[in-house]
This record gives structure tokens, sequence and C-alpha cells, in this order.
């Protein structure tokens, strides 16, 4: 990695508060992870980013995915797509779940979701990423469809939990962020 294509990450992660000292050491490593590969990873943080509207967070992953070359237009619009549909189902299938009662699953969810089916990256990234942000919204039904889907797809339980932990650390990056120092 040369100084210019980490500048993004280390920028970012050099503003957060020592109250986040181990957020910081983290954020900084998943990019260098060997279990998923480089674009999947940014998607998933990008995912998260977009998930929680944090702005900052999105410019630094994008600036930092296109200079290593992982990150393209496909990858971005599948990210914001996971992040928008999720915010809604993630709602609707949190709540049918968590109430329990036979009648809200009878009735039919009449939700638009037809990009799922269809993404702009392979079906399996774009399922990491739905999945991460189910993690984050704490959507349990969502969690176990994802989940499910990849394991048919034969996606590994370890590139599941690794999405699963970038899901984990770049939402701990976006609210620390906002802790002043």
């Amino acid at each position: 990695m040369t100084t210019a294509t980490a500048s993004a990450i280390q920028e970012l992660a050099a503003r957060l508060p020592e109250a986040a000292r181990d957020i910081k050491v983290n954020f900084k490593n998943i990019f260098n992870g060997k279990i998923l590969d480089a674009k999947v990873t940014f998607g998933v943080a990008l995912s998260i980013a977009y998930n929680e509207s944090n702005n900052e967070l999105i410019e630094a992953l994008v600036e930092e995915g296109r200079a290593r070359d992982v990150l393209d237009e496909a990858t971005i619009e599948d990210a914001k797509a996971a992040a928008a549909l999720m915010s809604m189902n993630n709602v609707y299938y949190r709540f049918r779940h968590l109430v329990g009662k036979e009648a809200y699953s009878t009735m039919p969810a009449r939700l638009r979701m037809q990009r799922i089916g269809k993404p702009a990256t392979e079906k399996t990234t774009f399922e990491l990423f739905s999945l991460a942000v189910s993690a984050v919204n704490g959507c349990g039904m969502c969690m176990e469809s994802h989940e499910a889907v990849l394991v048919k797809h034969g996606v590994s339980e370890e590139a599941i939990h690794e999405a699963v932990r970038i899901a984990a650390i770049t939402r701990a990056t976006s609210v620390s962020l906002g802790i002043p120092s």
C-alpha cells in the first residue's frame, strides 16, 4: 500500500478520539484481511457507512477504494442499494419476528425489492452487503435469510463471519467519529 492510497483511511482513523483507540486499530486492519477480497471488504464497509448516513466515512472509503482500484461503480451502487433496501426490510421483518403473531406473518409484505434478485455485482456480494447491514440493524429474520442464501451459494462461514466483523468495526468507527476528543 502506498502512502497516497493509505491516506483516506489513515487520516480518518487519526481523527478518532483516544476513547476509540481499539476501534482505530481495528478499522485500519480490516482493509488488510485475507478472507474476503478487497472489493467485498470495501463494499461491506461502504454499505454500513451508507446505512449510518455517515458522509465523512463514505467519502474516505470511496476515495481509498478507488485509489486502491478495488471499488467500481457497480459495487458502490450495490452498497447503496443494500443500505436502502435493508433499512426498509429490517424494520418490517424485525417487527414481524419480534411481535410473533401469526396474523402478521400471513399478511403480504408488499415491499418492492427486485434489486435483491438483480444486483449490479455478484449475487453473493450483494447478499454479504445485505447481511452486514441486517446485522447492524439487528434483524434476526433478515440475518437468517441472507446467511442461508450465502451458505447455499457456497460462501464459507468464515467469509460470512468476516463480513459481519467488518460491519461491526465500521459501525463502531461511525459512532466513534461523533465522540468528542
